[in-house]
């Protein structure tokens, strides 16, 4: 058995182009692979997370293109062909990240993905692109019939399979027939890190955060709705993306959409709130995991990654479908409370990064150890 230390370990994500949970964890494989060249599509390092810019990216030749770069959606016919010919030639073991794209790299060594969904743009089409992105669901319909006979051929060729919630596995059961081992990420934010109040206008303490990319799935907009039931309770949105000038038409006077705020001023809002809110369809619910590390309760939708992170009346209030009124009573009903602490410091303990390196690491010399025989 190879120790994973001592073999070349090479890292693929679909894009790197934004700030998500899916990039998030890609920093935790970074720190758990020091050194690994991380392979992508596109990298604006602008509008992701400052740690790449320590790491040895090596992006494809869409990365030319600056308006691929700033809306990686624009790309979406070129992304299959695009890893079908990124070849990987100096790893033993090739990590990929995928949320559809990254597994489909080629390469001579074992791969094991980390899938975050499979294929959302191809299995969940309306709720990944939202109702305005007509190009982009027309170059799907007509290219559905290849992009899933790649998607499962380039599914089927893993050694591995791992992903992050148990809502995530029956997918990938149903779209490829693998049985995935469930490995949940840690909280992508370190409460221990530096703390920065907001430069403008910072919140007074007690109000409720929804942290979330600015997308149609996100269901951002029946937060702000449920919130014009809530005159008493403000919602701060930190976040950004192309539903955005939509949403700060619809925010009334108790919302504020203060876009995208880095890891100093993210914890000051965490550490500042009452309680943390999400309506997303969330593949994992990784909202609630950084909310605890701050000792906060969450307020969310009783679906998929949420149904593993949050334990109803002990570290969270579920509300059934994202409807503005349902939403506003969770989040009374949640701010009215009193929570445990130690409960919810308990809970967030189960996700830590040690023991999602140490598996990964696991998983990785296992891979290899398979390969050589």
């Amino acid at each position: 058995m190879h120790r994973a230390l001592d073999l070349r370990v090479a890292l693929v994500h679909d894009y790197l182009t934004q700030h998500g949970g899916a990039e998030r964890v890609v920093v935790r494989m970074l720190e758990t692979f020091p050194g690994a060249p991380l392979y992508t599509s596109l990298y604006e390092p602008g509008s992701t997370f400052p740690e790449f810019a320590r790491a040895d990216i090596r992006p494809s030749v869409l990365d030319h293109f600056g308006p691929l770069r700033s809306d990686h959606r624009r790309a979406l016919p070129l992304l299959a062909p695009t890893f079908s010919t990124m070849r990987i030639t100096d790893a033993d073991v090739v990590l990929a990240s995928s949320s559809g794209w990254a597994h489909g790299v080629r390469n001579n060594a074992p791969i094991v993905v980390y899938c975050h969904n499979p294929a959302r743009w191809l299995y969940q089409t309306d709720q990944y692109l939202g109702g305005e992105a007509r190009l982009q669901r027309s170059a799907v319909r007509l290219m559905r019939r290849p992009l899933v006979r790649w998607d499962r051929k380039a599914a089927g060729a893993a050694s591995k399979y791992l992903c992050q919630s148990s809502v995530v596995r029956e997918r990938i059961r149903a779209a490829y027939g693998i049985d995935a081992e469930v490995l949940p990420p840690p909280a992508g934010l370190d409460a221990a890190g530096p703390t920065r109040e907001p430069e403008h206008d910072p919140p007074e303490p007690g109000f409720v955060l929804c942290t979330a990319r600015l997308l149609p799935y996100k269901n951002v907009d029946a937060l702000i709705a449920a919130f014009g039931l809530l005159p008493d309770h403000r919602l701060i949105v930190a976040g950004d993306g192309p539903e955005r000038a939509r949403l700060v038409a619809l925010a009334g006077p108790n919302v504020q959409l203060v876009g995208t705020v880095d890891d100093a001023a993210l914890r000051w809002y965490y550490d500042n709130c009452a309680a943390v809110v999400a309506a997303s369809y969330e593949d994992f619910g990784l909202t609630p995991l950084e909310g605890l590390a701050f000792g906060r309760p969450s307020v969310v939708v009783r679906w998929g990654g949420f149904l593993d992170t949050v334990v109803e009346g002990e570290t969270g209030v579920f509300f059934d479908q994202p409807d503005p009124a349902a939403i506003a009573a969770a989040v009374r009903a949640t701010v009215a409370a009193t929570w445990d602490a130690d409960t919810l410091a308990r809970h967030a303990h189960r996700y830590s990064p040690a023991r999602f390196a140490g598996r990964l690491r696991e998983v990785v010399a296992a891979a290899a150890g398979a390969e050589g025989g």
